[in-house]
């Protein structure tokens, strides 16, 4: 395999777990330089991950401003930098070389938390993986989690008590809770209202569930807006109540709530009015 092969190879390996990384790339040279033009090379938050552009000096240089790239939250995709050897990198040889680097950074990541590991998150979950997200799926039966696909952007919990898993979510995920019925449902929104502001909740079920669900937390002593914040139905007014539909008309609402990874649609206001009812 050559270095061009092997590169792609490993740069589709990278981009599908969805590892944040820059690319850099030798795009010109002028005199005496360490490595041929086209040289690539992949760095990681922990350093390289796949190739070289010479080493020494050049190579730290680059592998720093690299990881500078990655954590910055809101910076450009591409930096391209000229560089004198000797005046700019304190090397001995007098050449000049142009570097490109390309940022593929996660740290806008769309971010997708699933309460339940059911019918309907049997067909969710594989639906949201083609779409470039990352989900966690969380339900206290093993059984469930164990038929959801291996991947490498899903991470399945086996967990006894879900309620606790809320605290530990990032604070830019969008959470949809789709358990076996209210008594798990019924703690799960009501800790997320309490606690969070998430730019996506919703919960799965009928009008009649949404009316109970309100009746409680707003006895509960929670704020009457605060109630009206969540998706309840959940999902798009569409479709009939097939697991396989359901999914879809929820990952569309998601969708149309995302609009980009800024986030920039607002949660509050969308009761929603799918009839789908609960598992």
């Amino acid at each position: 395999m050559g270095n061009f092969e092997a590169f792609c190879e490993r740069f589709l390996e990278l981009r599908k777990s969805g590892t944040p990384m820059v690319v850099v790339t030798l795009t010109g040279e002028r005199g005496h330089v360490p490595q041929d033009l086209g040289a690539r090379m992949v760095v990681g938050h922990d350093g390289i991950l796949f190739g070289t552009i010479g080493g020494g000096k050049i190579e730290k240089r680059c592998i720093e401003m690299s990881q500078e790239f990655l954590n910055q939250t809101d910076g450009a995709l591409k930096h391209s930098f000229t560089w004198n050897l000797q005046r700019d990198i304190g090397m001995s040889c007098g050449g000049e070389l142009s570097v490109l680097f390309e940022v593929f950074s996660r740290n806008r990541e769309w971010r997708i938390a699933l309460f339940g590991a059911g019918h309907i998150v049997q067909e969710l979950a594989p639906l949201l993986l083609k779409l470039d997200c990352r989900v966690q799926v969380f339900d206290p039966r093993s059984d469930w989690l164990s038929k959801l696909p291996e991947h490498p952007r899903l991470e399945k919990r086996v967990v006894a008590d879900m309620v606790p898993m809320i605290d530990e979510l990032a604070p830019d995920s969008f959470v949809a809770i789709i358990t076996m019925g209210h008594a798990t449902d019924y703690p799960l929104v009501k800790r997320a209202l309490e606690t969070r502001e998430f730019p996506y909740l919703g919960v799965i079920g009928s009008k009649v569930k949404r009316i109970k669900i309100n009746a409680d937390l707003i006895a509960s002593g929670l704020d009457p807006a605060r109630v009206e914040s969540f998706h309840c139905p959940m999902g798009e007014d569409y479709g009939k109540n097939d697991p396989a539909e359901i999914a879809i008309s929820i990952a569309a609402q998601m969708l149309a709530f995302r609009r980009d990874l800024g986030f920039q649609e607002s949660q509050k206001g969308g009761s929603g009015s799918s009839p789908h009812p609960g598992e």
